[in-house]
């Protein structure tokens, strides 16, 4: 009996042991899963004293620094829930790996924000509710109703891995909080049917551009005899396209309205363009030596190009959605000083918060939303996802040119599913590929093409249904729901402050 107590002795110290070293690992994964949420309090927090700093001598200080961790709380959202469509393409074809992607989308969207986000901001702040028609005092808590609205809803959204626009939800509760304060004749309608428009049409044409980039890519370089050789010559024309748009955008932005012409940008553009295919073609001719004449080999041939279009459609985005978080807040801004005017830029400080809380969501938040945008809708590959990538950044760019807020989810969704329904009346209809693939049988000695596998891959779906309809039914329902929010939530606060 005594020879037996030590060893239940350390039997039960085993056990007691056991249970506290799964009691610390149990510890360290909630922690690890409160530390995104504790940092983005700590954010929240430097943008109020951020504000603070600036406006603490005037009048209505105190609505301003709240506003202001409100828009940093909605630009965080936009982070974790919108600029993942920047990145899933790239990070879908394994061009780059999530950390890669992370960095580069943050290090964009803040440079694109502070310097090409003005234009939007001001459509956002000043072009939906009329301030003239506002009395005084209230337009300041409309635009505080609307972010909170706003960045309760994408939150929501996010949580439930749901890619909803977050210009929806801006301009959905914009309206909502408008017409509950001082009811719908301040409201804009002019602008709105621009805006609404330009949501219907902004992911057609964005499918469009993507599925006839992506035929382009087809004809010249994947069914040809020698892929390679093609690649040399089309992808330095691919890379100057992409700079040469992004350098035509970058004038246009920098510099006042109306001092160049459109034929001097265009020039601008073609000149930097050529710039860029001449400098790109020594470097894929060097990329490209000894590789197979294979599709595979076609992928690495096209991985820093799609790299280069993720950065710039950041930047597009940046400059776009930016709007999204501080054009609220700039009109608080303007309202608390006393300004009525939408027409001077808003404060650098308040487009520093708006682009460090896309930058600082996207960092704490993104992947979430990652994998649905690049991997779960239709099967990207570089090519692929390189005329995703391209098509979304001109679209956002003229959309950006222009003024107007568009959604670069739908833009980059609705160029996901143009190039998935493109493969797939691609695959049924093309001589060109029923021409490619006879010669392959032939070559490989199979019966096509009535090899029935090959016949399979016609009749397949490339684009997951499911997907579809749910993503047009999180578009349907986010403006209501954000405008319902927003009025619900005007009334409660005016209840209570004002």
């Amino acid at each position: 009996m005594p020879s037996r107590t030590p060893v239940l002795t350390k039997r039960t110290l085993d056990k007691d042991l056991d249970k506290i070293t799964h009691a610390e690992d149990a510890a360290k994964f909630v922690a690890r899963k409160l530390v995104a949420p504790g940092l983005g309090l700590i954010f929240l927090g430097l943008a109020m004293l951020f504000a603070g700093v600036y406006v603490f001598d005037r009048q209505g200080a105190v609505l301003v620094v709240a506003a202001a961790a409100l828009a940093a709380y909605m630009a965080m959202n936009i982070g974790a829930n919108d600029v993942t469509n920047n990145v899933g393409a790239a990070v879908g074809a394994r061009a780059m790996t999530m950390a890669q992607a992370l960095v580069i989308a943050a290090a964009f969207e803040v440079l694109g924000a502070t310097i090409a986000g003005g234009a939007v901001v001001r459509t956002i702040s000043s072009s939906i509710i009329d301030a003239v028609q506002v009395p005084e005092g209230l337009l300041a808590w409309i635009m505080m109703a609307a972010l909170m609205a706003a960045a309760l809803w994408i939150n929501l959204a996010t949580w439930l891995n749901a890619p909803v626009s977050t210009t929806h939800a801006i301009v959905g509760a914009v309206i909502g909080a408008g017409i509950a304060a001082v009811g719908p004749d301040p409201v804009n309608w002019r602008v709105m049917v621009e805006i609404t428009s330009s949501w219907m049409t902004s992911p057609l044409i964005g499918g469009v551009i993507a599925a006839g980039l992506l035929y382009l890519v087809k004809t010249v370089i994947i069914y040809r005899d020698d892929k390679i050789a093609a690649a040399r010559r089309w992808v330095p024309v691919l890379i100057a396209m992409m700079t040469g748009g992004f350098a035509a955008y970058m004038i246009l932005q920098l510099t006042p309205a109306g001092r160049f012409s459109s034929p001097t940008i265009l020039a601008f553009g073609l000149s930097a363009g050529l710039v860029a295919w001449a400098a790109s073609m020594p470097i894929v001719a060097r990329q490209s030596q000894g590789l197979e004449n294979r599709n595979s080999s076609l992928r690495i041939l096209f991985k820093f190009p799609l790299i280069g279009s993720a950065a710039l459609l950041s930047f597009a985005h940046g400059a776009n959605d930016v709007s999204n978080a501080i054009g609220p807040l700039s009109a608080i801004v303007r309202s608390t000083s006393g300004l009525s005017s939408g027409g001077d830029a808003p404060p650098l400080w308040v487009m520093l918060i708006g682009a460090l809380g896309i930058s600082v969501g996207l960092l704490l938040f993104g992947p979430r939303l990652i994998h649905l945008v690049g991997e779960q809708i239709t099967k990207l590959n570089p090519m692929r996802a390189y005329c995703v990538a391209l098509s979304t950044a001109f679209t956002v760019i003229v959309a950006s040119w222009f003024g107007l807020p568009v959604s670069t989810t739908h833009i980059a969704v609705g160029a996901v599913f143009g190039v998935g329904f493109f493969r797939e009346w691609y695959t049924r209809n093309s001589k060109r590929r029923i021409e490619y693939m006879r010669s392959k049988a032939e070559a490989w000695a199979i019966d096509e093409p009535e090899d029935p596998n090959i016949h399979e891959a016609r009749r397949r779906y490339l684009v997951r249904r499911s997907h579809f309809m749910t993503i047009i039914a999180a578009w349907i329902i986010t403006v209501p729901a954000s405008a319902a929010l927003a009025a619900l939530l005007y009334w409660v606060m005016f209840a209570l402050f004002v």
